[in-house]
């Protein structure tokens, strides 16, 4: 026995059982014809071997992890141009996964668990994809000019660690999840809106005190907001934006990846009561200035600092948008500097328990909404949270009562638009509580009264086509979540995921099966523990014949939320609003074989 470290390719066939079903003797033939004239050549000719074929797959070890991916690129991109004459439903297609680590080889086999983390990359990865282990990509990123896709962290099935994980983009018209400073160049630019359009990237702390940076993010995302009221501009979501907090970047490029006219950028350095702010506007197309200020301030003064910040960056980039557009809400949110700050730091804890999937946080960011409202209770920043974290407590099954948090989060969002009817948020809040307990028609006139307010606010318009979708309205759905994706390119939260599983709905009430699994390739990747978007792949997998890859979602859908599927097959949980659309959904489960 024999332990070394290597680069490992698993690879299989996508339809394997749906292609030998149509044409047995003639897959076989093809696939053998497959890996003589195409996979061992490649693998060869970049040092590599195969250590052996199981059926509709290979296993292949690699002295050299770029020598490694490099073949698998090779592959996927030689592919196509191998069968040109065959229709794309016969065609062999490949998902392919790369790892680097630790093998154990006895006689010609090996085993371990970078083996087993390659497996379970080829299983994650899309058809025509590749996906990467982290410890890959850190060796390859700077040596093959490749564009890579960050996936985040990633738990698999008898892995005890989570990988992260990254894609291979090798469609250049794959811009919409790039990782921030890819070296593809090839990849086309977005085109710029009809209207003036800016993206504001997160303002530098400058203070000494990193416990700061929730004030400087709490300061750009206001900033943002302010911009998003006015319908005569573009304004990129605040997720796109973040982005790029804590990097440094050529604002061109960042022009070019997010598809806008204008970036403003700044920092914010604090020093007891005393602020200075600096901010500067620059046009992508000459790289220079079109505005700057710095402005030293006291701490009260910065409610109305945003708001000239605001008002001067429309009057820079759009002198036809009337200031009067701008919803004047200062004076119901800002009473309380101490409150305003609460309110900031408990919206970044919201955000931080999210990403990581952490009730602790969540419990944490409540109870600075509830100090916040006890200085000032007509704080909307504070209000605005609360109804989140109610809302996630549902979703998410946390707290002592989840299905009570949904009443919870209808009564904050009442309570604010009391306080500020023209605040969206708040009934982006209630829309989702209308939503979750089957009310779509409710939930969809709150995110139009929301888009009315803020037609820039891309995450109303993610949440807003999932309702339309599960309603029957796929058109509609559509057409909002290919918006929301143009106003938020790159998302970091959950919502490109919801976007990119609208999509995957909304194609699969229409009956196109294979386009649904295209786009829910992409949203699983993005938040893979979402039931819904796994029981759709399921049953559209099952629809193609694919049984294979309908059993590995099942498997993992069950590591998270094992009555889900029970529920929706015995009618107790609905996905859609229409009965023909469930029984769609249900039918395609039974075919899976549940």
């Amino acid at each position: 026995m024999e332990r070394r470290l290597a680069a490992i390719i698993a690879a299989d066939v996508v339809g394997y059982s749906r292609l030998m079903g149509n044409d047995e003797a003639g897959t076989f033939e093809r696939l053998k014809a497959f890996r003589k004239d195409l996979v061992q050549p490649k693998i060869t000719e970049r040092g590599g071997r195969i250590v052996k074929l199981m059926g509709d797959g290979f296993l292949a070890v690699f002295p050299s992890v770029v020598d490694a991916v490099q073949c698998a690129v090779d592959i996927q991109q030689e592919i196509t141009a191998w069968e040109p004459d065959i229709p794309d439903d016969r065609r062999i297609t490949l998902r392919i996964g790369i790892n680097l680590g630790d093998i154990i080889r006895e006689g010609s086999d090996i085993y371990g668990d970078g083996v087993n983390v390659a497996a379970r990359l080829e299983g994650f990865a899309e058809a025509g994809g590749i996906c990467l282990s982290g410890t890959v990509y850190g060796e390859v990123k700077n040596k093959l000019d490749l564009a890579f896709a960050d996936l985040g962290e990633q738990t698999f099935k008898n892995i005890v660690e989570p990988v992260r994980v990254y894609r291979i983009t090798l469609d250049p018209g794959t811009v919409a999840s790039e990782t921030v400073g890819s070296s593809d160049r090839s990849a086309p630019a977005l085109e710029l809106p009809d209207k003036p359009s800016v993206a504001v990237l997160p303002f530098t702390n400058m203070s000494r005190d990193p416990e700061q940076e929730y004030f400087s993010d709490g300061i750009t995302e206001d900033i943002i907001t302010e911009l998003s009221r006015f319908s005569g501009l573009f304004v990129i979501a605040r997720n796109s934006s973040f982005a790029y907090k804590g990097q440094s970047v050529d604002i061109k490029q960042v022009a070019h990846d997010l598809g806008v006219r204008y970036v403003l950028e700044g920092s914010v350095r604090r020093s007891g009561n005393q602020l200075r702010i600096t901010a500067q506007l620059l046009d992508r197309d000459s790289g220079g200035h079109v505005w700057g200020e710095k402005y030293d301030r006291e701490l009260e003064d910065i409610f109305a600092l945003q708001d000239e910040i605001t008002r001067n960056v429309v009057g820079s980039i759009a002198p036809q948008v009337e200031l009067a557009e701008m919803e004047r809400s200062r004076e119901l949110s800002g009473a309380n500097l101490s409150a305003y700050e609460l309110a900031l730091k408990a919206q970044a804890l919201t955000y931080d328990a999210v990403r990581v999937a952490d009730p602790h946080i969540l419990d944490q960011a409540m109870s600075l909404a509830d100090a916040a409202l006890k200085l000032d209770p007509r704080n909307t920043h504070a209000l605005w949270t609360k109804g989140m974290d109610y809302f996630y407590q549902h979703i998410f099954r946390w707290g002592d009562d989840p299905d009570a948090a949904l009443t919870s989060a209808i009564e904050t969002a009442d309570r604010l638009l009391r306080i500020d009817p023209s605040n969206a948020k708040s009934y982006i809040i209630r829309a989702w509580a209308h939503q979750y307990g089957r009310d779509y028609d409710a939930a969809i006139a709150d995110h139009r009264r929301a888009l009315e307010l803020n037609p820039n606010l891309a995450m109303n318009l993610f949440a807003m086509a999932w309702s339309e979708a599960g309603a029957g309205l796929a058109t509609e759905a559509r057409e909002h979540a290919q918006l929301a994706l143009r106003l938020s390119p790159r998302d970091t939260d959950i919502w490109l995921g919801e976007g990119y599983a609208t999509l995957e709905l909304a194609s699969f009430i229409e009956g196109d099966f294979a386009e649904a699994m295209k786009w829910g390739r992409l949203a699983i990747q993005m938040h893979a523990r979402m039931p819904a978007r796994l029981a759709l792949m399921i049953a559209g997998n099952a629809y193609l014949g694919d049984l294979e890859a309908a059993k590995s979602h099942v498997e993992a859908l069950k590591t998270f939320a094992p009555d889900f599927l029970s529920g929706v097959l015995s009618g107790k949980i609905e996905v859609c609003k229409m009965p023909e659309h469930n029984a769609l959904l249900v039918e395609g489960l039974r075919r899976a074989g549940l």
